[in-house]
């Protein structure tokens, strides 16, 4: 396995930790077959800085929920033991985050910063407010897939995301209660939603859906549009190519408003993790969500867990087989306090042993580094590395794939939730709504 950090960046400089003589150790609790023993961690990593020691280095994070928030933190504990340099997590709730992120990184943000590849890490490169990882980058590109290069890659061909994890969004369904009931996976839309249909006669809620966020009902979007119109149309109507007023959106909000009796009611209501518990509380047959709704079960929860792509349509772009396929992974703001300290870390989570690490503490996602153990994979997380596997076409999910002003609250957040609170309003007024604002940004 190869090292997680560089030695020239470790070592070039480091004044404040030559003294200690002791190269870069790896943490037993994360150590994979055939990698370096680990050494006593350098006394340095348990708190402040020596004399003459790299300052730290700060980490702004939205892994605020419990699971990914303790699996972040047990990443830079396993840093700082590593290396002996210092590392602090500043985490903030979701939804603030990444609503607050423009004036956060305008202002005075941490040094490195959780944050997503494709569109969104585009918009905030060239506004300037990112630094560019081209140093470290031809240390680091090799561990990962050709795709997941492209999607942390700038229009300016600069590299500035650091690929850490992924997960697909999928149907999701308890395997005990279809078996149970006698339920089969459905092969086509027309399927799914006679299969939904049956749920509701037994008595089952047959999708479970919260959108008090936001954000989640974009993934319903996504995959209604990508099913019925294509990938390359998809992209061009989230980057401007094409327009909303097209009337391929409308068969998709058409298509939608057919289907949503089926789904959850009240879901302005309800976020996506008490939508998450009702399908674990066997509450709903079936959620189309990623797969971080695991988070809101336990172990054993997670292994009665079965998941399906979303059937095909029966249009031309069957064979495409797209889902949404997000990339989480970390940024370089623009003038961090502590630089050699954050590329240090950006180094060290390019790496099989952190992501490793990472994915064994969260086990809703999967590692995008090569050199990730994958052998300690749960059946959850091997039956989401073969959905992802299994498709043709990946996206990042709307507001990824979209300019951040444009997918933010008062935007396609707002406008879904208008749809939501009102399917039968007049869809061409209300795409007619959207483009206008479309338009109307800078």
């Amino acid at each position: 396995m190869a090292e997680p950090i560089s030695r020239r960046r470790l070592l070039a400089g480091f004044a404040g930790v030559a003294g200690l003589g002791l190269a870069p150790a790896l943490l037993a609790a994360c150590a994979s077959p055939g990698q370096t023993p680990p050494r006593t961690a350098p006394a340095a990593a348990s708190g402040g800085t020596s004399p003459g020691a790299k300052p730290p280095t700060t980490i702004g994070s939205y892994y605020s929920d419990p699971v990914p928030r303790a699996a972040m933190q047990d990443v830079v504990d396993s840093f700082a033991a590593s290396t002996g340099l210092a590392a602090k997590l500043n985490t903030v709730d979701n939804a603030s985050f990444q609503n607050g992120i423009n004036a956060y990184l305008q202002g005075t943000p941490d040094d490195v910063f959780t944050w997503f590849a494709g569109n969104r890490m585009r918009f905030f490169a060239a506004q300037g407010l990112a630094a560019a990882l081209s140093d470290i980058w031809p240390e680091i590109k090799g561990n990962f897939s050709e795709g997941a290069q492209l999607a942390s890659t700038a229009a300016d061909g600069k590299p500035y995301v650091v690929p850490f994890h992924t997960y697909p969004w999928v149907v999701l369904h308890r395997k005990s209660l279809w078996e149970r009931r006698g339920y089969e996976t459905p092969a086509t839309l027309d399927e799914l939603t006679a299969l939904a249909r049956r749920m509701q006669t037994d008595g089952l809620v047959p999708f479970a859906f919260g959108d008090k966020d936001g954000w989640p009902a974009m993934g319903t979007f996504d995959i209604l549009d990508l099913r019925l119109n294509g990938y390359e149309f998809h992209l061009g109507l989230a980057t401007g190519r094409e327009r909303w007023t097209d009337s391929r959106v409308r068969d998709v909000f058409d298509a939608w408003r057919g289907l949503l009796p089926l789904h959850q009611q009240g879901s302005l209501g309800r976020t996506w993790q008490e939508a998450a518990k009702s399908l674990m509380n066997g509450e709903a047959g079936m959620y189309f969500a990623g797969t971080f709704a695991g988070e809101q079960t336990d172990d054993a929860g997670r292994e009665d867990l079965e998941m399906f792509a979303f059937p095909p349509a029966g249009t031309q772009f069957d064979a495409e087989r797209s889902i949404d396929a997000p990339i989480n992974g970390f940024m370089l703001s623009r003038a961090p306090a502590s630089p050699d300290v954050a590329k240090a870390f950006l180094e060290y989570v390019a790496g099989g042993t952190a992501q490793t690490m990472y994915v064994t503490a969260n086990p809703n996602r999967i590692a995008l580094a090569k050199d990730a153990d994958t052998s300690g994979y749960t059946n959850f997380q091997r039956k989401m590395a073969d959905a992802i596997g299994g498709a043709g076409r990946l996206t990042q999910f709307l507001d990824r794939d979209s300019r951040p002003d444009f997918t933010g609250p008062q935007g396609m957040q707002r406008f879904l939730q208008d749809f939501l609170a009102d399917p039968a309003q007049d869809l061409d007024a209300y795409l007619g709504r959207i483009q206008a604002f479309w338009d109307s940004l800078p």
